[in-house]
């Protein structure tokens, strides 16, 4: 055993800090997802597009700001406002145009309208910026790297996967518990997505409630898209990619179950990670073997548990 970590110690130190950063990445998208399904009671295939929409967009804005001189740090005025954009405006424009329509329907008919969402949304992508790489890491750039110990080795690893994308992810997880428990509108979000027609009873406004709960996460996956976006290059399907794993690690953690989300994605992260060193050919299963491993003890996720609340 102490031959093996002698030899694979600095591959198992990479992996580790790779997988921390791809959970936060996976977080992000997974907690949006969550929590629209807790209040809209809709799984939104379309979620992984608008990850996909808050990477382009945040890089467009990243490479217009570099157009104009600007200086690095302006990388990150990008990422916040890609997400405000994504959230504010199209996350709207979805929930009142096409989702309100479907609320209450068959759950057969609400994949077929989100997944069709999805494929409109995909093509838009393609309109807009084509089908080339496009990458700014401008932000990542900014912070270089930092030189981490692991044992006698020593680990070169950017500060940006580092501290931003973990601390973004832990700050959006007390900051999101922190709303949902200890605000007003939190506890009304609670209320509506415990029981939606005694909310309205008692005289909740429930239709701003979900439209804002959906414009919300939303934002919370267009964020997510921007906080990759410095650190891989843009191509059409990412958002395919992500919305499956995102789905994984829900179904995993239990739907409605935010710190679970994140217990989840770090476990999912890490096993990714760790087969895309040790054993590559079992990188794209690894996450869904987690999930049906999971799912045959447990049945209502890791943290789930058999209650008719959600959030």
């Amino acid at each position: 055993m102490m031959e093996w970590f002698s030899d694979n110690g600095l591959l198992l130190g990479l992996a580790l800090l790779d997988g921390l950063s791809y959970a936060a990445l996976v977080f992000m998208v997974a907690v949006g997802l969550n929590l629209v399904f807790g209040v809209l009671r809709i799984v939104n295939v379309a979620h992984g597009s608008l990850f996909a929409i808050g990477a382009y967009t945040a890089a467009s804005i990243g490479i217009f700001f570099a157009s104009l001189g600007l200086p690095a740090w302006a990388g990150y005025i990008a990422l916040v406002l890609s997400a405000l954009l994504v959230g504010a405006v199209l996350g709207p424009l979805i929930e009142r145009l096409l989702l309100r329509r479907i609320y209450g329907h068959e759950d057969v008919l609400q994949l077929l309208v989100t997944f069709a969402l999805f494929m409109i949304l995909e093509d838009v992508q393609k309109l807009i910026w084509g089908v080339q790489p496009i990458m700014q890491d401008a932000p990542m750039k900014f912070l270089g790297t930092v030189d981490i110990p692991f044992g006698e080795d020593v680990i070169p690893f950017t500060a940006y996967q580092l501290f931003v994308l973990p601390g973004v992810a832990v700050a959006t997880l007390a900051a999101l518990a922190w709303f949902l428990r200890r605000t007003l509108t939190g506890r009304v979000i609670v209320a509506v997505t415990t029981d939606k027609e005694a909310a309205t009873a008692m005289g909740i406004d429930a239709a701003k409630i979900m439209l804002l709960t959906f414009s919300f996460g939303a934002g919370l996956a267009a964020l997510g898209g921007a906080l990759a976006s410095p650190t891989t290059s843009l191509v059409p399907g990412v958002g395919a990619s992500t919305i499956v794993l995102s789905f994984a690690v829900v179904a995993t953690a239990g739907l409605g179950q935010i710190e679970g989300a994140a217990l989840t994605s770090l476990m999912i992260g890490l096993g990714r990670s760790i087969a895309v060193y040790f054993a590559p050919e079992f990188e794209v299963v690894v996450p869904y073997i987690i999930m049906v491993a999971v799912l045959l003890v447990r049945p209502q996720g890791l943290f789930g548990v058999l209650e008719t609340r959600r959030v």
